[in-house]
């Protein structure tokens, strides 16, 4: 009587532990039909885009939105690449390339969205033809905003960079004719902002001159922004395709994001696929 007692104690037991895991799994599926989300962006104006261009959308589809703001480049990536969020804002596609290749990271970029564009910013010339010759400028120092940089001031004919040089990549040792004499003093990024005190120039990417609450058009010269440098909603590889990135997409391309844009984002510099549409 006890064997049989125990018998049926434990394929009761079997069948409850069976149950559960069905459960789990079949929760587990559904995960994708979830519309609790989390969205991440760095501080400052793509956190802004988040709440105010995107999230309303989403919430419209039924999603219930959450934003989670990061205060350096690397956490949202790390975040995104373990499932603490599923989306962010805040990176370039070259960025995006780097980053995931050295951190082995499968990362996709969705569409690319407006993004603040680099500057060239002083208190001691309104224009470029006030420029004085032998004029100091401080640039970013790390080689993908420095790129920029140059380019930037061959668009408007102050240097002539080596036609050969890739132009993502080129550097002061690509600089063929220095018209105006420039002296290049590469400093922090971060740091670009106070610099427009003490030099005669600074190139300022637009987040930071956003972030030391400059304003974009005051910039004697603005970036003619290549769309590698535009920043994107990014999601994890495994999940490019699925509802929510559909969504994403669909969300930043309607018209209303562009409304909000215009509205909200004075000086930001539109993607290829805004301009032409």
């Amino acid at each position: 009587m006890k064997k049989v007692i125990f018998t049926f104690i434990l394929v009761l037991l079997t069948a409850v532990l069976a149950a559960c895991g069905g459960s789990d799994k079949e929760s587990k599926g559904n995960a994708d039909n979830d519309k609790s989300v989390t969205l991440g962006g760095s501080a400052g104006p793509y956190s802004d885009m988040l709440n105010k261009a995107i999230k309303p959308a989403l919430e419209e589809k039924g999603y219930k939105v959450e934003i989670v703001e990061f205060s350096d480049y690397i956490q949202p990536n790390i975040a995104l690449d373990n499932g603490d969020i599923d989306a962010n804002l805040f990176q370039h596609s070259i960025y995006l390339e780097n980053f995931s290749k050295e951190n082995d990271m499968e990362l996709t970029g969705l569409i690319s969205v407006p993004t603040a564009p680099m500057g060239i910013y002083s208190n001691k010339f309104e224009s470029v033809e006030e420029i004085k010759d032998g004029a100091t400028i401080a640039i970013p120092n790390d080689p993908v905003n420095a790129a920029r940089t140059l380019l930037i001031l061959q668009d408007h004919g102050l240097i002539e960079l080596d036609p050969n040089a890739e132009p993502l990549k080129v550097s002061e040792k690509d600089i063929k004719t220095n018209t105006k004499n420039l002296v290049f003093q590469p400093i922090e990024a971060g740091q670009l902002p106070r610099a427009v005190d003490s030099a005669d120039l600074a190139a300022v990417p637009g987040n930071f001159a956003l972030a030391a609450e400059m304003n974009l058009l005051d910039a004697i010269l603005l970036e003619n922004m290549p769309d590698r440098y535009r920043n994107l909603v990014t999601v994890t590889t495994a999940n490019k395709d699925s509802q929510l990135a559909k969504d994403l997409i669909e969300v930043v391309e309607a018209p209303e994001f562009e409304e909000v844009i215009d509205a909200e984002f004075e000086g930001f510099g539109k993607p290829e696929w805004m301009e032409n549409r």
